[in-house]
């Protein structure tokens, strides 16, 4: 179970809150907690975290739907972890921090730090592992860190050195006139820093292209178009920049059984008509194996039959959905003789049952006209 406070606690607001108020009431509490302005302070650290988290989550009306109707087990069902540290919350909220007071800008350029990009990867799943779960292992190639010179793209032993074309400061200024023009500079491009020596293994970049197995933990009850966030597993960062997230797109192959509703599986079984006047016992495929049903006397074609619990498992709680089987009466296309000669006497008497019944109307008509 999650020990999560609630996240409209976190922010002191109410559940129908505004954008606005959501806003206004997570730049008191960054104001309050930022980490430029609590050196060292742990207990402000996690406060700034808690509602950063709180604020990432509702400012988006698809978490925040999930979150209203299912709370923190909803979101962590749905591939949502949170924030993996503070450069991954100033990767997301940076503009917002500069709106607010002009800072969270001015700490990422002087780090340099820049978040790696998100990934996305698209995983074909059979309907049972879909509905069931599974573990399962896929390969990407992604931008790592260069080990060699340990991501800073100079060859060991080496450092960076101030621009000497911008002294460091990213920008030239040219005069034109009466204005002076400022524009990015060509040599560093606009970093304030050059390499002199570039790493012979990366040539530069801080990051080579690399292949990696990442491990997947599907949750039972995900359906074609469903998204799983691997925190931390896209690309990684630059200048010490925290990695880009791996998103995993899921489509489920058709069932050549069942069929989706939501969390409840469709079926259809034909039965013979003999099955259907007279009534039968016969057994069905479910997921989890074969169960018996109970086919009353007098069934209909397309009457719907119900096992309950028999579906699929909800992505957002423990509950299963039901398995909804719709009989198909079929009608014999090939008959013996002898079948033929019963089919025929079955008529007959189904023809004076109907010309008695038919009579019996008549009759109890006259005696109402006689009246």
């Amino acid at each position: 179970m999650t020990n999560k406070r609630d996240y409209y606690e976190v922010l002191g607001v109410n559940r129908d809150a505004s954008d606005d108020e959501l806003k206004s009431a997570y730049r008191q509490l960054a104001l309050k907690y930022h980490p430029d302005r609590n050196p060292d302070n742990k207990e402000a650290e996690e406060n700034f975290k808690e509602a950063s988290e709180a604020y990432e989550v509702l400012r988006d009306s698809q978490k925040r739907s999930v979150y209203d109707q299912f709370g923190h087990q909803g979101l962590e069902g749905s591939g949502f972890q949170g924030f993996g540290g503070f450069e991954d919350i100033f990767s997301s909220f940076g503009d917002i921090f500069e709106d607010f007071f002009g800072f969270g800008g001015q700490r990422r350029s002087r780090s340099r730090a820049q978040r790696g990009s998100d990934l996305r990867y698209d995983i074909a799943l059979s309907f049972m592992d879909a509905a069931f779960g599974t573990e399962t292992e896929i390969e990407i190639e992604k931008m790592e860190k260069c080990l060699t010179c340990e991501g800073n793209g100079c060859e060991p032993g080496t450092s960076m050195e101030t621009c000497g074309h911008c002294q460091g400061s990213g920008q030239v200024s040219r005069s034109q006139g009466f204005f002076t023009v400022r524009t990015t500079c060509n040599h560093c491009h606009g970093a304030g820093q050059t390499i002199p020596n570039p790493c012979s293994t990366c040539r530069g970049k801080g990051q080579i292209l690399e292949s990696k197995k990442v491990s997947i933990k599907i949750p039972a009850g995900v359906d074609s178009g469903s998204r799983l966030r691997l925190t931390g597993e896209g690309e990684a960062g630059m200048y010490g920049g925290p990695p880009g997230d791996l998103y995993v797109f899921i489509d489920v192959k058709p069932h050549e059984f069942f069929q989706r509703n939501e969390t409840d599986v469709v079926c259809q079984v034909p039965i013979s008509f003999v099955q259907a006047a007279l009534g039968d016992k016969i057994m069905i495929p479910t997921l989890n194996g074969e169960k018996k049903l109970a086919i009353p006397k007098g069934t209909q074609p397309g009457d719907l039959f119900r096992f309950n619990g028999e579906g699929i498992p909800s992505l957002h709680s423990k509950k299963r959905g039901d398995q909804i089987i719709q009989v198909l009466v079929k009608t014999p296309t090939s008959l013996t003789k002898k079948q033929e000669a019963l089919l025929k006497e079955f008529a007959d008497l189904e023809t004076e049952k109907f010309s008695n019944k038919l009579k019996s109307l008549l009759k109890g008509d006259a005696a109402s006209a006689s009246r």
